[in-house]
């Protein structure tokens, strides 16, 4: 997986995201060759369905990481599910 072909499932099954939008992207100062992706499994709040589990659950995920810090110091991760591409925002450390 390449940064390149998650952006492209991601933008094919949720449209209305605005992660990977252009001008999103240039008002933080970032581009796509400034990212690599790896699998990984997170904890995360909410299952695929939506339920709540408040200790968290393990979900498969791409890690999308930055290579290099952006403007404001921006340099942490964003982790898509690998059964659907949808975003996770809810994890537990």
């Amino acid at each position: 997986m390449t940064p390149s072909e998650l952006k492209q499932r991601h933008e094919e099954n949720h449209p209305d995201c605005y992660y990977f939008n252009y001008r999103t992207m240039k008002f933080f100062g970032d581009t796509m060759k400034n990212y690599g992706v790896r699998s990984t499994i997170v904890k995360a709040q909410f299952s695929d369905d939506g339920t709540y589990y408040e200790n968290g659950i393990e979900v498969l995920v791409w890690e999308l990481y930055r290579k290099r810090p952006v403007k404001h110091g921006l340099k942490g991760s964003a982790y898509f599910r690998q059964s659907d591409y949808s975003q996770v925002l809810s994890i537990i450390k």
